[in-house]
C-alpha cells in the first residue's frame, strides 16, 4: 500500500498546506474486469486538499472517500468534488462511494446550500458508518473505530496487500480527530503505520478533543505501532514541538507529515 499526505494542518489551511486530507492505494484484481489496477480511497477532504488529490490520481479514478466526522476542516472540499462529478465533460460516473457518520449527508448539504438530494445523490453514494463497519475497496479492508471527540469521530484500520507483491498483508491506522482512548489503542494494535492527529500541544490544550503529540507518543506505544506519522498540527504550532513532545513517549520512528508526503509499505 501507499499513503500520500494531500493536506496535513489542523482546524484551518496553513501557508504551506491544506488541512486534513490523505490518499491511500493499492493495487488489485478489478472483479469487473479482472485486470489488476491501482485502487485509491481518500481519507477526509479538508479545504485545499482537493486539488492537492490532483496531483497524484485522476479525481474520477477515486475509488472510495471516507469522512472521520463532520467538521469543515475534514469535509469543506467535497463541494469541490460534487462541482468536479456534476460537471466533468466526460459525464457522469457510478456515484462515489462515501462514508461517514449517520449526518455527514446532512452537513455536505449544508456546506453547499444549494444542491438538492437527487443532485448530490447522484454523485456520492453515502454510507453511514458505526463502530466496527467495515468495508471493502478492491483489495483494501476499511475499519471503522469510533474516537473520543467534541462530534462524533471514527478513525480507520486499512489493511491490505504489501507493495512488495509477496501476498504479505500491510496496515496504516488514521486517527481522525480524537483524544486518547481505547477504541484507538485497539484500531492501532500492530500497524506499520500510524497517521496520528496532534492538533494540540501539552501546553495548550483541552481534553476531549485533540490529541497532543505525548498523547500520540503514548498511543503509538500501547498499541506497539511500527512508524508514527503526525498531522493535524494547527499552523501556529512549530512542527518540532510536535516532534519533540512525540519523542518523549515513543521511541519508534516518527515523521511530521507534509502535503506530499509519501510512504510505501
Amino acid at each position: 500500500m501507499k499513503l500520500t499526505i494531500l493536506g496535513a494542518t489542523g482546524s484551518m489551511s496553513g501557508p504551506s498546506s491544506p488541512t486534513s486530507s490523505s490518499l491511500v492505494q493499492a493495487d488489485g484484481v478489478d472483479s469487473e474486469t479482472g485486470e489488476t489496477r491501482t485502487f485509491s480511497i481518500v481519507l477526509d477532504l479538508g479545504p485545499g486538499s482537493f486539488g492537492q488529490l490532483w496531483n497524484h490520481v485522476d479525481p474520477q479514478e477515486v475509488d472510495g472517500l471516507f469522512i472521520s466526522h463532520g467538521h469543515a476542516d475534514h469535509l469543506a472540499d467535497v463541494i469541490s468534488y460534487y462541482v468536479f462529478l456534476k460537471w466533468h465533460p466526460e459525464g457522469s460516473r457510478p456515484a462515489l462511494l462515501t462514508a461517514g457518520p449517520a449526518d455527514i449527508f446532512d452537513r455536505i448539504m449544508q456546506i453547499d446550500g444549494y444542491a438538492t438530494t437527487e443532485e448530490m445523490e447522484g454523485c456520492f453514494a453515502f454510507e453511514p458508518l458505526s463502530s466496527g463497519r467495515v468495508i471493502q475497496v478492491g483489495p483494501m479492508t476499511i475499519t471503522a473505530f469510533p474516537g473520543y471527540h467534541s462530534v462524533e469521530s471514527y478513525g480507520f484500520r486499512i489493511e491490505g496487500p504489501s507493495s512488495d507483491g509477496d501476498g504479505e498483508v500491510v496496515t496504516i491506522a488514521y486517527t481522525g480527530d480524537t483524544d486518547s482512548c481505547e477504541q484507538m489503542v485497539e484500531m492501532a494494535r500492530g500497524v506499520d503505520i500510524l497517521l496520528a492527529e496532534c492538533g494540540f500541544t501539552e501546553e495548550l490544550q483541552t481534553r476531549g478533543i485533540h490529541l497532543t503529540g505525548v498523547r500520540a507518543g503514548e498511543l503509538a506505544t500501547e498499541a506497539d505501532v511500527r512508524h508514527l506519522v503526525l498531522t493535524h498540527i494547527q499552523p501556529w504550532t512549530e512542527p518540532e514541538v510536535a516532534l519533540a513532545e512525540a519523542s518523549s513517549s515513543y521511541s519508534g520512528t516518527i515523521d511530521v507529515a507534509r502535503t506530499g508526503d509519501t510512504w510505501v509499505i
